[in-house]
């Protein structure tokens, strides 16, 4: 991971940043095109003059065109300190994934060990994040069957003074998401969307109304429909990012 400032998106997968060169004398940046990996709009982060992280991929670029990628930015905030937030949309899958493996992350209402978890698990038409399976116990009619679960995760970068909301733009597949989730929880099975919020200091997730109106709706019908929202944040370093500790959902 190497420091750089960016200086302006060229479109949804490509920023041109500013670094050090050795071969260049001090002093004197070297534009570069980086691909983002991050689709969203992130117009709160991605300002000219920011501090960004890049990832290095010169010893394993294989088909790749662009040698980095933009993973981190650097936040300042209105009273004169800064946050470091992790802008890479395949981490969030990643970490609830080994936090879930690890025995760090328990869920809602799922009981006994953990025995199954799978990626990219379709069911019908369809197809969620992570597909676990809990050994189950308890009374009642249920006790000794593995409950099933589904889990779709949102990586969320948008902050406002301690507050962290979705989406950073209007999201109709995001409704379907919650829409599928709904219809598994109709069929029996334990659901649940997780937002993992990609940052420190959040005091409290809420639905992004005032950007997406439709999909608080949906994510409010389906938390009175029995699917668990649950939202957690990270802690992020240059070169890491991992589950932390939960953070209260205001719908």
């Amino acid at each position: 991971m190497i420091k750089a400032r960016f200086i302006e998106r060229q479109n949804r997968f490509v920023a041109t940043v500013s670094l050090q060169r050795l071969e260049h004398a001090p002093g004197r940046d070297a534009p570069v095109s980086v691909h983002v990996k991050n689709t969203g709009r992130c117009r709160e982060l991605l300002v000219p003059g920011a501090r960004v992280w890049l990832q290095d991929h010169s010893s394993s670029m294989g088909q790749r065109k662009l040698r980095y990628s933009l993973i981190n930015v650097e936040k300042k905030l209105p009273d004169g300190s800064s946050i470091l937030i992790n802008m890479d949309s395949q981490a969030p899958n990643q970490v609830v994934y080994e936090a879930l493996s690890q025995g760090r992350l328990q869920l809602p209402d799922a009981c006994g060990k953990l025995q199954l978890l799978q990626r990219e698990k379709t069911y019908g038409n369809s197809r969620l994040d992570i597909y676990a399976e809990f050994a189950g116990g308890g009374d009642g009619p249920s006790t000794g069957r593995p409950q099933k679960a589904f889990i779709e995760v949102k990586g969320v970068t948008l902050e406002d003074q301690g507050v962290a909301r979705f989406p950073d733009a209007p999201t109709e597949r995001g409704i379907k998401h919650i829409r599928e989730l709904e219809g598994l929880a109709a069929d029996g099975f334990l659901t649940y969307i997780i937002f993992v919020i990609q940052m420190k200091g959040i005091r409290r997730f809420e639905p992004n109304d005032a950007t997406h109106a439709a999909f608080g709706e949906a994510l409010r019908h389906a938390a009175r429909s029995g699917v668990h929202v649950l939202a957690l944040d990270c802690l992020v370093t240059s070169d890491s990012l991992s589950l932390d500790a939960p953070v209260p959902v205001d719908l």
